[in-house]
């Protein structure tokens, strides 16, 4: 069985900066990519940003140049860095790893509202 706790969400100013978390715990051996998606109400799921086992990264390109995305192979967590938090970032973030054999698991979501 494999999990993917998330935490840090919560509510923020705008221009704010907030930091998810998310790590795989159970018997999973490699994870290969691992990311964050979210889903603002109404709106379909998107990806935000995704990084590789080799450290590659992608981002959406709403928010190129304010999300970080990183990881640690050792703890199978991967962190999301957010700063100029705006309005339009508010969503449901839910982590995302992919593991060999096309294996695919979901973190459960966390809540992100950024609003003065």
């Amino acid at each position: 069985q494999v999990q993917l706790v998330e935490s840090g969400g919560g509510l923020v100013q705008p221009g704010g900066s907030r930091r998810l978390s998310c790590a795989a715990v159970g018997n999973i051996f490699s994870i290969d990519t691992m990311g964050w998606y979210r889903q603002a109400p109404g709106k379909q799921r998107e990806l935000v940003a995704s990084i590789t086992n080799g450290g590659g990264t992608s981002y959406a390109d709403s928010v190129k140049g304010r999300f970080t995305i990183s990881r640690d192979n050792a703890e199978k967590r991967v962190r999301l860095q957010m700063n100029s938090l705006k309005p339009e970032d508010t969503a449901v973030y839910y982590c995302n790893a992919q593991a060999p054999g096309l294996r695919v698991y979901w973190g459960q979501g966390t809540q992100v509202t950024v609003s003065s």
